[in-house]
């Protein structure tokens, strides 16, 4: 899965970084660095995106067309 998503980056009042996503909703991550929260936020993001896919999957019938479009 691959693609560009927006991070928004804040630092924490207890220390370190939260970084949220607003194009995928629920996905968040923190971390100490930046650079942490980013893959932490990355992580969900994937493991969310994938868990919604698996879940239309789940509900297709044997005649549904699943094909790959380009956005940008």
């Amino acid at each position: 899965m691959k693609g560009e998503f927006t991070a928004v980056i804040e630092s924490s009042p207890e220390g370190g970084y939260w970084a949220i996503c607003p194009e995928v909703s629920g996905a968040n991550g923190q971390g100490e660095t930046v650079a942490e929260a980013k893959e932490s936020l990355k992580q969900a993001i994937v493991l969310i995106l994938e868990d919604r896919l698996a879940d239309i999957r789940r509900g297709l019938g044997d005649d549904a067309i699943e094909e790959k479009i380009a956005i940008g």
